[in-house]
C-alpha cells in the first residue's frame, strides 16, 4: 500500500458530507465527486454544502472538488461511496476507466435495486474488484450528530485488516471512535435491513403504537436480522455487537432517521409516492424491503420474517398499514 494515500468521497449528501468532514481531520486533502455541479460552485465559495449538514464548515483549500467521477476515479487510491444505492448504478455507468486496484469502501447502507445485490458483491461481481479491497463502514452512527461533533462509533469491515485500520485511522477523531471486524456480509445486510426494521417503526409511531410496542418491535427485529444473517452468511457473530443492534436501535428511534420519518408518514396515510415527493432525502429502506424479501424468498430454507413481510405489504402491495400491524402484533413476543 501506498506510503501517501489519497483518499475521495463520492456523493453529496449528508452521510457523505459527514466522512468528509471526518477525513478532512486527518487528511491535507480530500477528494469530493458531487453530480450537482451548482453545489460545488455555492461550497467552493461559502465553504459548506447548500443542502445537507449546513452548519459544516470545510477550508475549501483541503478539499479537491469535481462533478466528473472519472476525474475523482483517477485522483484517489481509496473510493468511499456514499451516493444512495437507488442512484449508484446510474454514476458507475459514467465511468470510462478501470476501478482496478482501487481500495473501494461502501457508506451507503442499501441494496443495488437493479441487482439485488449488496454494494460490496456488486463491485465484486460486476467490477471484478478482489473482497479484499473492498470494504463496508457502518454505525451506529447519523450524520447529524457528526456535524454537531458528539460522540459517535463507526465499525470497518474489511477481509484485509491492514486496509480496515487504514481507514478507522483516517476516519477517526476525538468525537469518532472506531471499531474493526472481518465480517463484510454481515454488517453490509445488517445495515440495510435495520433501514427496513426503522420504517417498521416509523409506521407504528404513525398509526399510534407507543413505546412500549416500539420495544417488542425492535427486540423481535434483532432476533428476525439474526436469523436473517445466519442464513445468508454462517459465521460465528455476535448480532449483539454495536454493529448490529446499536446500529438498528439508533435507527429504530432516533428522530434523525429518514427511514422511520419515511415510516412514520406512511403510517399516517401518506401514500408511498407522497411521502417520498415530501422527503428531501431517500430512504433507503424503501428499496431494501423488496430486495430483502425477494432474496429470503430464494432461500432454500425459509426464514421467518414477519417484520420484513409486514412492510413489504404496505409498501409493495398497498395493503392497509393499520390492518397490516394488527396482524403483526399477534406474530411478535
Amino acid at each position: 500500500m501506498k506510503k501517501d494515500v489519497k483518499f475521495a468521497v463520492l456523493g453529496g449528501g449528508s452521510w457523505a458530507t459527514a466522512i468528509v468532514k471526518m477525513l478532512t481531520a486527518n487528511q491535507d486533502m480530500v477528494g469530493w465527486y458531487m453530480r450537482n455541479t451548482d453545489a460545488i460552485g455555492y461550497l467552493k465559495i461559502q465553504k459548506h454544502n447548500p443542502n445537507y449538514l449546513t452548519s459544516v464548515e470545510f477550508k475549501t483549500e483541503q478539499l479537491f472538488l469535481t462533478d466528473n467521477i472519472n476525474e475523482i476515479v483517477a485522483y484517489a487510491d481509496v473510493l468511499i461511496f456514499a451516493i444512495p444505492s437507488a442512484f449508484l448504478m446510474e454514476e458507475l455507468e459514467k465511468l470510462t476507466i478501470s476501478l482496478e486496484d482501487k481500495i473501494i469502501f461502501s457508506a451507503i447502507k442499501g441494496i443495488v435495486p437493479e441487482t439485488g445485490k449488496i454494494v460490496g458483491e456488486h463491485f465484486h461481481d460486476s467490477y471484478d474488484i478482489p473482497f479484499e479491497n473492498i470494504g463496508v463502514i457502518t454505525g451506529p452512527c447519523h450524520a447529524e450528530e457528526v456535524a454537531m461533533e458528539r460522540l459517535s462509533y463507526l465499525t470497518i469491515a474489511c477481509a484485509d485488516p491492514k486496509k480496515a485500520k487504514l481507514i478507522a485511522e483516517n476516519l477517526s477523531s476525538n468525537f469518532i471512535k472506531t471499531k474493526i471486524t472481518k465480517d463484510i456480509i454481515g454488517t453490509e445486510y445488517a445495515a440495510m435491513l435495520k433501514n427496513i426494521y426503522a420504517i417498521a417503526a416509523g409506521i407504528a409511531h404513525g398509526l399510534g403504537y407507543g413505546d412500549n410496542f416500539q420495544s417488542v418491535l425492535m427486540s423481535n427485529a434483532i432476533r428476525e436480522m439474526k436469523r436473517y444473517t445466519k442464513r445468508i452468511h454462517k459465521i460465528d457473530r455476535n448480532i449483539n455487537q454495536s454493529a448490529y443492534l446499536g446500529d438498528l436501535l439508533v435507527t429504530g428511534y432516533s428522530t434523525f432517521s429518514r427511514n422511520r420519518m419515511f415510516g412514520n408518514m406512511i403510517g399516517k396515510g401518506y401514500t408511498v409516492k407522497s411521502a417520498q415527493m415530501e422527503m428531501s432525502m431517500v430512504a433507503e429502506g424503501y428499496y431494501a424491503t423488496k430486495s430483502a424479501y425477494q432474496i429470503k424468498n430464494d432461500f432454500k430454507k425459509k426464514v421467518k420474517t414477519p417484520i420484513i413481510d409486514a412492510v413489504y405489504e404496505v409498501l409493495y402491495e398497498n395493503k392497509n398499514a393499520k390492518k397490516v400491524f394488527a396482524a403483526l402484533t399477534e406474530k411478535l413476543d
